[in-house]
């Protein structure tokens, strides 16, 4: 069991489903069963899927007062997750809206609210660092100025930038430079993703980059043994939503590098519990316990020679 901070993004998230893109217009629908609201957010994602997965987790994130803020500190409560360090000094809470059809594809619309202009209080960080072995700073704006007192206290980091499309991304530079486990998705990428992982691994020298590669699954990077190779995708339910699909690859390989320090079998780990996770609806939902994962890994190794 690992204690890993985590620092990211919390919010209301409602989904809808459509019949497909584009959407075209008319002015009413009735998709029974079709639109639900929950907790969710990047930060959110990690910190329940790190903590139904067994581990030690002290979660960081702004919200704003109110019913939003009610709702979000119910969730955690309910989720076993710590409210100590979520803060209620932002505006308001942060929303998303997220549509996507029976295919699995999806949109995303955030509103941040004024949570970017934020700072989270140093004293506090440092406070809630001393005695964990990871920290997962996701790549919100208040993350950013806690990069350098992580690198200062020794700790190792991890992040995921999502998506990028240049080495020299002004937003996700810092995040990409302290990394010492780093995340991204091959979306928006400029180039193949094995050329993208060299010069990655060149200019920021991460020791361990992951790109998340949808549907065809990930690519692991290795500094330390010059390794690049790809692992495929596994289908373990069928799928209904993608969205979070790329937090709870993040999530299930921190938690699996953390338990062996093998990144091969973290990886492949990952993929199950992502591949088991996309058959929720909401970004929040669909995650393995522990035990849960290494069974169903078991079964999907037996089967594919994974």
């Amino acid at each position: 069991m690992a204690k890993i901070l985590v620092s990211g993004l919390i919010n209301i998230e409602t989904t809808l489903r459509i019949e497909g893109f584009p959407l075209h217009y008319n002015p009413v629908n009735y998709p029974f069963f079709g639109v639900n609201s929950s907790v969710s957010g990047v930060g959110y994602n990690v910190a329940k899927a790190l903590t139904t997965l067994d581990n030690q987790v002290k979660f960081l994130s702004l919200i704003g007062q109110g019913m939003a803020a009610t709702q979000v500190r119910d969730a955690l409560a309910i989720d076993n997750i710590a409210t100590k360090y979520v803060l209620g000094t932002a505006q308001d809470t942060p929303q998303s809206v997220i549509l996507y059809d029976r295919l699995g594809n999806r949109q995303i619309h955030v509103d941040l609210k004024n949570v970017q202009e934020l700072t989270y209080p140093p004293a506090l960080f440092e406070e809630a660092i001393e005695d964990c072995d990871l920290l997962a700073l996701c790549n919100i704006n208040f993350s950013r100025s806690m990069l350098a007192k992580a690198q200062q206290a020794g700790k190792l980091i991890a992040t995921d930038v999502h998506t990028v499309a240049s080495l020299d991304d002004d937003y996700d530079r810092d995040f990409m430079a302290a990394a010492d486990i780093l995340f991204l998705s091959d979306e928006y990428l400029p180039c193949q993703p094995e050329h993208f992982a060299h010069q990655i691994m060149e200019r920021y020298h991460p020791r361990l980059l992951v790109i998340g590669l949808g549907a065809d699954g990930a690519l692991l990077a290795v500094r330390d043994d010059n390794f690049i190779s790809r692992f495929p995708a596994v289908q373990t339910r069928p799928v209904v939503n993608t969205i979070g699909a790329g937090d709870a690859l993040f999530s299930a390989f921190l938690h699996a590098y953390m338990q062996s320090r093998n990144p091969i079998s973290a990886v492949k780990q990952a993929i199950v519990f992502a591949s088991y996770k996309i058959g929720g609806t909401s970004a929040a939902e669909g995650f393995l316990s522990d035990s849960e994962l290494e069974k169903l890994y078991g079964e999907v190794a037996d089967q594919l020679n994974y």
